[in-house]
């Protein structure tokens, strides 16, 4: 068995052992059960949180809460091999959209069973007729008649859209076989945006390895990688916002945002650009502070300052993010693509997206040359996403668990 699984079944094999043995201490409503002498022994999720990787350790919890993953592009073999892997794991039923023979003759071909995978041809589901009903009823899409309309719904991308949008599917993740554009505009045009928020953006989640000095247990979130050119301080508020709650779902960890730029915490500086961060982080604290979670915020920093203890101590740069951010948020798109890209190519360090953030829905466009374990990882971070956080961190002494599931909201009620 490869190692990650073993460490899955480990920390799905412990927290069961703990709540069989200790029903008690394992109620959301318990006494606090942290103590610095015995923190593992007391709480089973900090050895998930702590020993396992991200992607490990939400994978664990997918197996409490399996989800179902549309793929768009059934019939790519990488896509093939992830869904073979999401099923085998036992995290959810993986969809694959395409043509049924052509998936069936690239699975064989690999020796790739599809028990536990659903294959789903848009023109011949039974959910078709209803999805048409329901796409013509979209304001974007009233104005076409039925025969224009079937045309979008033959798109496997639209098709998966859709199924996210109705409730067929709990997440999508597409962009495998098709450019960015492609890939992203059903997903834009039809889930519809978070409460509040003018932006939708995208996050890329970086995974070294877990005693990593850096971000949280190695995990680092960057945004925005993929969709918007040239921010606004507005934009950028939104997706900083965005980014920190949807990183604080994902993590048990608090969020350390970092708003970078070229220069740390300038008073000199004259440059449009760095006023432009200056504006959107006062902007992030202020809507941070209205909504009342605990997320640290700070800018603007250079990339070493915000990630380096050695170097926020070098230059004398003291805060709650400084040397110790795990959300990094570019100034444009141009800087995030690049520093991105860079670092994987480089460093060969794991990374998982784009995860689409400011949607009501999980959604993940990956990128054409990404491999099928990026596109694993990426599933199970966007399945996650559908998995309230009470579940996904059981054990956070902090909050109760709430009666009713949290809209997805990034902004406080007016």
């Amino acid at each position: 068995m490869p190692l990650g699984s073993l460490k899955i079944a480990a920390g799905f094999q412990i927290e069961a052992l703990w709540h069989n043995l200790f029903p008690a201490l394992s109620k959301p409503s318990g006494h606090p059960r942290i103590c610095a002498s015995s923190r593992f022994l007391l709480n089973p999720t900090l050895f998930i949180d702590n020993v396992m990787s991200l992607i490990n350790r939400l994978s664990v919890r997918l197996q409490n809460h399996p989800k179902r993953v549309v793929f768009p592009e059934g019939a790519d073999v990488r896509i093939l091999q992830a869904a073979r892997q999401y099923a085998t794991r036992r995290l959810g039923t993986p969809i694959l959209v395409g043509n049924r023979s052509r998936i069936k003759i690239n699975a064989a071909r690999l020796n790739i069973k599809l028990e536990g995978i659903r294959i789903v041809e848009p023109e011949r589901s039974e959910d078709f007729p209803g999805y048409l009903v329901k796409f013509r009823g979209h304001q974007r899409f009233s104005g076409l008649d039925e025969h224009e309309a079937a045309d979008y719904l033959r798109n496997p991308n639209y098709f998966a859209a859709m199924m996210v949008a109705t409730g067929g599917a709990d997440a999508i993740v597409a962009g495998a076989m098709t450019n960015p554009a492609s890939g992203l505009r059903a997903i834009m045009q039809i889930l519809p945006r978070q409460a509040g928020i003018q932006t939708i953006s995208s996050m890329q989640v970086l995974e070294m390895a877990e005693d990593s000095k850096f971000g949280a247990n190695g995990t680092l979130f960057l945004s925005d990688c993929a969709i918007v050119p040239e921010p606004s301080a507005a934009q950028l508020c939104d997706i900083a916002t965005t980014t920190a709650m949807l990183a604080r779902h994902l993590l048990n960890d608090t969020p350390r945002v970092a708003l970078l730029a070229y220069c740390t915490k300038s008073s000199t500086t004259k440059s449009s650009s760095i006023d432009r961060v200056k504006a959107a982080t006062a902007a992030t604290r202020e809507r941070i502070k209205q909504l009342g979670v605990p997320v640290e915020v700070d800018g603007e920093l250079q990339v070493d300052v915000a990630i380096d203890p050695f170097s926020a101590a070098t230059k004398g740069v003291e805060s709650s993010v400084a040397g110790m951010a795990n959300v990094l948020i570019f100034p444009d798109l141009n800087s995030a693509n690049i520093a991105s890209k860079m670092v994987q190519v480089l460093a060969g360090i794991p990374a998982y997206g784009q995860i689409i953030s400011g949607l009501e829905r999980p959604a993940a466009e990956v990128s054409r040359s990404s491999s099928a374990h990026d596109i694993f990882g990426t599933a199970v971070i966007t399945a996650a996403q559908a998995v309230e956080r009470r579940f996904l961190h059981p054990f956070h002494a902090d909050e109760p668990a709430p009666d009713t599931p949290p809209k997805r909201s990034a902004v406080p009620p007016s």
